[in-house]
């Protein structure tokens, strides 16, 4: 049985924010394991380099676009994909926004953006592809926490508020559909080199000060979390459910 775990030839894995970064590795990571994926992105082609790597590696791909501001757009995804695969086995929502603040100007119109795309979305995603997960008893849901899932962070507070929700919206998931053998939980990146944390690596203070307090030594790269994704994709995984996995290099222990 041991060498079934980790065996995830044939599933079909929906992973959003898949055109760069954490989105990009994951889907890459999957689809070297034998799962057809389909890449979304907020734009057409925008997934076009994923894409490329899986196929010229010998993977199955596809890509679909969604603004995921837009519920209206997250809603057609949803069915699309459906449409594509009768089921989808694994939904990664990795897609995500972040816009930066003093809470005391902070804009209304970027909170209501970041709260859409980190937090309505994997809502939405989730709740419009359980059904056919239900209906085949089993189903992987992954959502994308964050450091800021535990702390309040600054001049964030659009971000934090989303991420402290994400972690909740794993649990309350995990309660109702744990009975129907889908497993949904969350990984909480620490600090990753994406687009994301530039500005805080173009700061040389800010980002000696982090790299002292992570016990690795190092920021995160993006495949450093293929193997959590798989994990959590994964039979490894059945008895696991409304778990935030920290992948951190051991931010959180400091």
């Amino acid at each position: 049985m041991s060498s079934t775990l980790f065996n995830l030839e044939g599933k079909i894995a929906l992973i959003t924010g898949a055109s760069r970064g954490l989105g990009q590795k994951i889907a890459e990571g999957l689809a070297a394991n034998g799962v057809k994926v389909i890449c979304s992105s907020s734009r057409e082609g925008g997934c076009s380099e994923t894409i490329n790597n899986i196929k010229n590696s010998g993977g199955e791909a596809i890509e679909l676009a969604a603004d995921l501001s837009s519920s209206e757009s997250v809603v057609q995804l949803a069915e699309l994909a459906l449409q594509h695969y009768s089921c989808v086995d694994i939904l990664v929502n990795v897609g995500g926004t972040i816009f930066r603040a003093p809470a005391v100007d902070f804009p209304l119109s970027e909170w209501n953006k970041v709260i859409a795309v980190n937090l309505d979305a994997s809502f939405l995603l989730a709740q419009k592809l359980a059904p056919a997960m239900m209906a085949k008893g089993e189903g992987k849901i992954i959502n994308i926490a964050s450091m800021l899932s535990y702390s309040g962070g600054i001049t964030v507070p659009a971000y934090t508020a989303s991420k402290h929700a994400v972690a909740g919206l794993t649990k309350a998931l995990a309660n109702e559909w744990g009975g129907n053998n889908i497993q949904v939980n969350a990984i909480a990146p620490g600090y990753f080199r994406t687009d994301n944390t530039q500005a805080i690596q173009d700061d040389p203070v800010r980002n000696k000060e982090i790299e002292n307090r992570i016990p690795a030594g190092r920021w995160g790269e993006p495949e450093d979390l293929v193997g959590a994704a798989i994990f959590l994709s994964s039979e490894a995984s059945n008895y696991v459910n409304g778990h935030i996995l920290a992948v951190d290099g051991g931010w959180l222990a400091r």
